[in-house]
């Protein structure tokens, strides 16, 4: 039986890692990285697979705002930054043997026509249960259901409903 495909939200700081330095990579490929809570390791580790949608959310901005869909092209694997001293997300108490945290690599697949910003967000009939506008939720992997899908990003495509990659385009 095949799974369903689930859909997500990842959150980047614009002036760390933005939606153009993915976009305008040469393969619109990179790994998710320096995921350092346990709750959103265990998605990354456990619920992201291959094929699975992506919001890419520009978090610590101004406004703060999704700006595209990623895919999920490869599924959790060991985060190698946190074996290496020189990296800014190493954690001492991560054994490669038994990796405490992971990752998962994206691919950039469309660029929303308009960006979506939090405030509409907030404004908008059929999200007032979505992870990302509830109260004290600060995670930088977050799970969206179908129905929030399809709404956010047909606020993304400015109308444009039936190219809906939840529908199966």
């Amino acid at each position: 039986m095949t799974r369903e495909r689930h859909y997500w939200l990842v959150k980047s700081e614009a002036d760390g890692f933005s939606w153009n330095d993915l976009w305008k990579s040469p393969k619109r490929t990179t790994f998710w990285d320096g995921v350092r809570n346990y709750q959103a390791r265990n998605m990354l580790r456990d619920d992201f697979k291959k094929g699975d949608l992506v919001f890419f959310y520009h978090s610590n901005s101004d406004p703060n705002e999704i700006v595209g869909v990623c895919e999920v092209v490869r599924e959790g694997y060991a985060d190698h930054t946190a074996f290496d001293p020189g990296e800014q997300h190493f954690d001492a108490k991560s054994d490669p043997d038994r990796p405490t945290w992971y990752m998962v690599d994206l691919r950039a697949k469309e660029a929303f026509k308009r960006p979506v910003t939090l405030a509409e967000l907030r404004k908008v009939p059929g999200l007032e249960k979505m992870e990302l506008l509830r109260k004290g939720s600060r995670l930088s992997v977050q799970p969206v259901s179908k129905k929030e899908w399809e709404i956010v990003y047909e606020l993304g495509m400015d109308g444009e409903r039936a190219a809906s990659p939840a529908r199966g385009r």
